[in-house]
């Protein structure tokens, strides 16, 4: 299988600024922050007018890695020990990062941009962002390219698209289907989609679509992507097949290589601001919710007309990042438990049903899930799907 070659770009076109991995491994530690004054506020390094980022924690060694973050972003740090102190500041900040020592915040204020922790704390760090409300997830020292692009962008969004992830309630329950439909119709309605493989352990997405020989980049691939990634660059370097581009995990009998978290951030980064719908087949387990599930706008997770597969998706829920989600109930109609039960159970509303067609399982195995994906039916689940993102996918590429 032939591959392209991907050089990730670590600056925005247009911008002068080094790559952020460098500049924050170069500059200086500097003098230790005093609680509640900015850092590095008279440096000649920071732009003039530079906004201010508060971090909230009173770890010397996690005020001493975000410090030199910050300043790769061309902003201000302040820094807090405690959320009762943070109060002050919070709401007049252009981003807020809370450290891992942190329990709880103030009351009535924004959740943080991002959680911001250590290599080593393993599935805390996510429970407790859960718990907290944050957007993001930063494992340090590895994400910190990541974050001082993060806190770049975040100062000066442009347009984005909109990442919507597809998950299973439990095994079997036909998430790679209806990610691989989804993705199918937004393309035939005109919007440029990405279709993305989020579980390195499925066998690979492409072989579903029978797209396993076509010329473009897998995960694998991009293992070594370090900083911001240029979107046109990954667009132009993907495969495409039923008129979507997909990002697969090879079809093949390796195993599979070990994608860390930063890159599989600065991927989905890249994503959202080339395409217009950014699909993820998250897989089911911990594992492939944290590594994509923080950078979905929404979830929907398919569960079939089924009792244990509604506790089953009671427990998976409880891994969800503290975001939009719904249900896609699988199975026909006159099924013993329907979608009104299924969703009093598991406590999130339906957005819609996966029709039950003959086929299926003879499908994915063939490669000819994009011949159902034409079927009526499917269509007509997948519009019901996208008409639900209302306003979150542009008008203009619906038509």
């Amino acid at each position: 299988m032939s591959r392209h070659q991907l050089t990730p770009s670590h600056s925005d076109p247009g911008r002068s600024t080094p790559s952020a991995r460098r500049v924050a491994d170069e500059l200086p530690p500097g003098a230790a922050a005093s609680a509640g004054n900015p850092v590095g506020s008279g440096g000649a390094w920071l732009p003039d007018g530079a906004e201010e980022v508060l971090l909230v924690s009173s770890s010397a060694f996690l005020r001493a890695e975000v410090e030199r973050i910050v300043a790769a972003a061309g902003a201000h740090l302040r820094v807090v020990a405690d959320a009762l102190e943070g109060g002050r500041y919070w709401d007049g900040a252009a981003a807020v990062l809370v450290g891992s020592d942190i329990r709880e915040l103030p009351p009535r204020r924004r959740a943080p941009a991002v959680l911001v922790g250590l290599d080593g704390e393993g599935d805390s760090l996510w429970h407790l962002a859960a718990a907290l409300g944050a957007e993001r997830v930063a494992v340090l020292p590895d994400a910190a390219a990541w974050l001082a692009d993060h806190l770049s962008r975040s100062r000066s969004p442009g347009p984005g698209g909109l990442i919507l992830g597809v998950t299973g309630g439990c095994g079997g329950a036909g998430a790679t289907t209806a990610a691989i439909w989804i993705a199918q119709a937004a393309a035939g309605m005109g919007a440029r989609v990405l279709l993305v493989d989020g579980d390195p352990w499925g066998g690979g997405l492409e072989l579903a679509i029978a797209a396993e020989e076509s010329t473009g980049l897998r995960w694998p691939d991009l293992s070594e992507a370090r900083g911001s990634i240029d979107p046109g660059q990954l667009s132009d370097a993907l495969p495409v097949s039923g008129g979507f581009s997909f990002l697969s995990w090879p079809a093949s009998r390796e195993q599979p290589v070990q994608v860390a978290a930063a890159t599989t951030a600065g991927v989905l980064d890249a994503a959202r601001r080339g395409y217009e719908l950014v699909v993820v087949d998250i897989g089911r387990g911990t594992g492939p919710l944290q590594a994509y599930a923080w950078d979905c706008d929404r979830i929907l997770m398919v569960v079939p007309a089924q009792l244990k597969a509604a506790v089953a998706g009671v427990r998976l829920m409880q891994e969800f990042p503290p975001i939009e989600a719904a249900l896609l109930v699988r199975g026909k109609p006159g099924a013993a438990l329907d979608g009104s039960l299924i969703s009093e159970a598991i406590g999130l509303p339906v957005q819609g049903r996966v029709p039950e067609l003959r086929g299926v399982s003879a499908a994915m195995e063939s490669g000819r899930l994009l011949d159902l994906g034409r079927r009526r039916s499917v269509r007509h689940f997948a519009a019901s799907v996208l008409d639900s993102l209302g306003d979150e996918l542009p008008a203009g590429e619906r038509g």
